[in-house]
């Protein structure tokens, strides 16, 4: 069976977020070196494995050879969760609407990243449960339990956060809670060390006005090494979100051994399960409090690994 992987998000700005190492680490699992479908003639193929979906964006090919069997990886569904917080446009509109159209004319499979966002995906798309295959995502093996000496820009307690700040992940009660808990919050991710040069009047920014960032770390993009390094001198690692299609670093956490605070949306309880104690995402005071005594010593539900991710992945190729 000769695949082409996508490995057009490898040379965008989605690279450094969740879509990148996704692409990565599922190449490296494969044993492929992938290739960009945007320049390569698709027809020489068995399965096309489309890596990136943007519901505003056209992101499903026009037409597809004959014989051929196109895979998509569909993320989350967030921006149609949340249509005031990201506003599409009218030509946003009509391009989701000529995906979802290509979707049913073109696409074999759906592969997605939990139930939660498969359940989306069938409901708004008008998907069948049928087409859609959910691959569970892991931590990178430099995830893990180290001794780590103390940086030394860095306070001897802190927490933790890691990723975007967009609407979903609720910095602004992120930063309240941990005000309230009397701790210092360190912010790695590139968005939170720019919000300066923003625009906030943007719907997709405004609920940033007003945050008091006064005594936030926000240490911009950091390298896996580093990252690797402030999981394990955290005091807490915390997840703020409102809504989640998966929750990558809760995972990377819980790898290096980080107690955790998460709040109970359906994604983080479906991955982390259900013997630890979630806080509710509208509940500054209840969040600030959890900060004080997380969830330490986690068992996960299942096992999270690239390798099972790639298989379970090859099953879907075999299916179509």
């Amino acid at each position: 069976m000769k695949i082409a992987l996508d490995t057009g998000p490898l040379k965008t700005g989605d690279s450094l977020r969740g879509i990148g190492v996704y692409t990565r680490e599922l190449l490296g699992a494969l044993g492929m070196e992938g290739v960009d479908v945007s320049k390569t003639d698709l027809s020489k193929f068995d399965v096309v494995h489309l890596t990136r979906f943007n519901p505003f964006r056209i992101s499903v090919p026009f037409s597809k050879p004959s014989g051929v069997k196109f895979v998509l990886t569909i993320y989350d569904l967030i921006p149609l969760i949340y249509p005031k917080h990201y506003p599409p446009g009218i030509r946003g509109k009509i391009k989701f609407l000529i995906n979802k159209m290509l979707i049913k004319k073109n696409v074999d499979a759906i592969i997605t990243i939990s139930e939660t966002s498969k359940k989306d995906i069938c409901r708004i798309l008008n998907v069948s449960p049928s087409k859609v295959f959910v691959t569970y995502l892991a931590p990178r093996s430099a995830f893990k339990k180290l001794e780590v000496k103390k940086r030394h820009e860095l306070p001897s307690r802190f927490a933790l956060y890691v990723g975007d700040i967009n609407y979903n992940k609720n910095i602004p009660d992120l930063v309240k809670a941990c005000k309230i808990a009397g701790i210092p919050l360190v912010i790695a991710g590139k968005q939170a060390l720019e919000v300066a040069k923003m625009e906030l009047n943007h719907p997709e920014l405004s609920h940033l006005k007003g945050v008091d960032w006064s005594g936030v770390i926000r240490l911009g993009f950091v390298s896996d090494e580093i990252l690797v390094e402030l999981y394990n001198l955290a005091t807490v690692y915390i997840q703020p979100s409102l809504y989640e299609g998966f929750g990558l670093p809760v995972l990377e956490a819980v790898a290096c051994g980080t107690p955790i605070v998460a709040t109970k949306t359906q994604a983080l309880v479906e991955i982390l399960g259900d013997t630890i104690n979630y806080v509710d995402a509208n509940d500054v005071k209840e969040m600030a409090k959890r900060v004080l005594s997380p969830n330490k010593n986690i068992k996960l539900p299942r096992e999270y690994s690239w390798e099972k991710t790639a298989k379970e992945t090859l099953k879907v190729y075999e299916k179509v």
